[in-house]
């Protein structure tokens, strides 16, 4: 008679943390500013202002978006300022920065209002791998959340982890 197979981790109480879970649905886009530019690299205040008139806004609603330039411009901050008085009645969020710095913003606001109390004096695994971006900053944010109130904190998966902070 064969020997049945017990899955041990489903069985524990280690629990697995997926950043993955906390990301903000929602498309997200970049406008780079370089266009808008005399030349690419001036800003010209008067032909600026004439762009963002002419510039369909609503395209943006529902949207996240990073704001840039993608020359050597020296972009003044009161620019990225303009442009978002435009954004404010459509994007939900708007930052100076690329992609990767609009994610990480996003994580941070949902990590600052995640309620950690179902970690309390548990092991906790944070999952390495993900299908949907999962900025570095995320990672260090949560670790250093979580270990206020968990038993012992992880990293990877239940078979390969690596231990990152246990309880004294």
């Amino acid at each position: 008679m064969p020997k049945e197979i017990v899955n041990r981790v489903a069985q524990s109480v280690l629990i697995t943390l997926n950043l993955e879970d906390y990301y903000t649905e929602g498309q997200r886009v970049f406008i780079d500013i370089k266009d808008w530019l005399y030349e690419g690299f001036i800003l010209r205040e008067k032909e600026f202002r004439a762009y963002l008139s002419a510039h369909d806004w609503t395209q943006y609603q529902d949207c996240y978006v990073a704001l840039g330039c993608s020359s050597d411009a020296i972009i003044p901050g009161w620019a990225y300022m303009l442009i978002t008085t435009q954004l404010q009645p459509y994007a939900h969020k708007v930052v100076v920065g690329d992609l990767e710095m609009l994610e990480t913003s996003l994580y941070q606001t949902v990590l600052e209002d995640l309620d950690i109390s179902e970690f309390e004096n548990k092991p906790v695994i944070i999952k390495g791998c993900s299908a949907k971006p999962v900025p570095p900053n995320a990672y260090i944010w949560i670790t250093a959340k979580i270990q206020t109130v968990a038993k012992s904190v992880m990293y990877g998966e239940a078979c390969s982890s690596v231990p990152l902070f246990k309880r004294r």
